[in-house]
């Protein structure tokens, strides 16, 4: 008999590996149905999670879902465990791990001290057999402060990207979101753009126009033009002011391979950003996005299901330090998270799951127009989001990116649950708020900026 085995009244399951009692014991999703990896009914998937909750941690560290010999990421995670944060974990099953997680004893402290000692897959495999409130409760307790320009990830405080993304870069577009979105205290984050002409020469000309803005007023903020790295390194090269290296991530080297992208790649890029030395209060370079589904749409996925691909990315950002993270969560479509419903899951999973591991997390909260989901769902989400800890959310100007065709959070979903969740912009970004006038004493948005700061700005285009 296998060793994953469950029975249920009188049939038994039987999972031929690791890997098909991870997927199998994934909750319902349009991707795993996709790849012929999904439960084949509720009864299957409960089964898969019992057996699941009764497999000792260790497993994770003798069994890989991806061999070491073929995959970096395999390597990077197995090489770059640590046996000794691990220990106090290692007598614990998932199920054993889940009750501890939930546990007082696992406070913040408990928590950062462990996240060197959890794998990705043990994040993914907990994760499986948890609740909402279970992922929003522990995620909570896990604190991840990161710092560039200012100093993100404090308790009680949620940072927005200033997202002002125009579908032909035009300058005086691009100033005018600006301009709406730091009226609504949005930004402190980044300040990023998606440019619509992904070459060297117009990022270039982005990111001056970025740094002029943060320069000329002294923001707190950091720019980031979200290019791929090869761009950003050969602008850095010819002098760009760079301040975050952005790059998108996946949790397997093939999908990795499909951006363009090695861990090689990312650590030169990583060490030229650091080299800059444009941080003033911290050193944190490099802006990672995922999100479900980005391996297995590369056909790079090696029969794993989409949420544990999905965790094994956080390895990868994990090993750079970065200033910022996010699922891009609803982007890729309903081929692959299909409806609100399991939009909702999966954003709670990543951000429960990069949090376990150390990583500063936010959320694009999104879908596309394609999708079974709608402006209501995104509610949803970003409150959960906001009562778990989530480090930032986008703000969009409409909610409606015109320029990548997609619906996320607008500065107004960011301004409402911060206010609703009682939650704070980045110390040093609310300070300069106040400053400018833009906010009062008591954080109240006073709507009016002063007209010399918003002539200069438009003046940009």
């Amino acid at each position: 008999m296998s060793r994953y085995a469950h029975t249920v009244g009188s049939r038994s399951y039987l999972f031929r590996d690791l890997k098909q009692l991870m997927a199998k014991a994934t909750p319902a999703r349009s991707g795993d149905r996709l790849a012929g990896l999904a439960a084949l009914d509720a009864e299957e998937r409960v089964a898969a999670q019992m057996a699941l909750a009764a497999l000792p941690l260790t497993t994770f560290l003798n069994e890989q879902l991806i061999p070491y010999e073929s995959d970096e990421v395999t390597r990077l995670i197995v090489d770059g465990h640590d046996a000794a944060a691990f220990a106090p974990l290692a007598h614990l099953t998932v199920g054993d791990f889940r009750n501890w997680l939930l546990s007082d004893a696992a406070d913040g402290a408990a928590l950062a001290a462990a996240a060197p000692g959890i794998t990705p897959e043990m994040a993914a495999a907990v994760s499986k057999i948890m609740r909402l409130q279970d992922l929003i409760l522990v995620a909570r307790k896990c604190r991840v402060v990161t710092a560039f320009r200012n100093t993100l990830g404090l308790e009680r405080r949620m940072a927005t990207r200033l997202q002002p993304n125009h579908p032909t870069d035009d300058a005086s577009g691009i100033a005018a979101s600006l301009l709406d979105g730091l009226m609504y205290g949005s930004g402190d984050a980044v300040i990023g753009i998606n440019p619509a002409s992904d070459n060297v020469p117009q990022v270039m000309t982005l990111l001056t126009m970025l740094d002029a803005v943060i320069d000329r007023y002294q923001i707190p903020t950091q720019s980031c033009v979200l290019t791929h790295v090869t761009n950003t390194l050969e602008a850095m090269r010819r002098g760009a002011p760079v301040d975050l290296v952005f790059q998108s991530i996946a949790g397997t080297e093939a999908a990795n391979r499909s951006f363009g992208i090695d861990l090689a790649l990312l650590a030169e890029a990583h060490a030229a950003a650091l080299s800059l030395g444009r941080g003033t209060v911290g050193d944190n370079v490099m802006y990672f996005e995922t999100g479900q589904g980005s391996a297995l749409s590369a056909n790079a996925h090696h029969g794993v299901d989409q949420q544990t691909c999905e965790a094994r990315a956080y390895a990868v950002a994990r090993k750079f330090k970065p200033l910022l993270v996010n699922s891009v969560v609803g982007f890729i479509g309903p081929e692959y998270l299909y409806d609100g419903k399991q939009i909702t899951r999966a954003g709670l999973e990543d951000h429960f799951c990069a949090k376990l591991l150390g990583l500063p997390m936010g959320c694009d909260v999104c879908y596309t127009n394609h999708a079974e989901a709608d402006q209501d769902d995104m509610d949803g989400l970003l409150t959960l989001l906001g009562a778990a800890g989530c480090n930032f959310v986008m703000g969009v100007p409409g909610s409606d990116d015109i320029m990548l065709n997609y619906q996320s959070t607008s500065f107004h979903d960011a301004l409402y649950v911060r206010r609703v969740l009682g939650l704070r912009a980045a110390p040093e970004f609310e300070a300069w708020l106040r400053q400018m006038d833009i906010a009062g004493a008591d954080g109240a948005l006073t709507g009016v900026l002063p007209p010399a700061f918003q002539a200069a700005v438009l003046r940009l285009g």
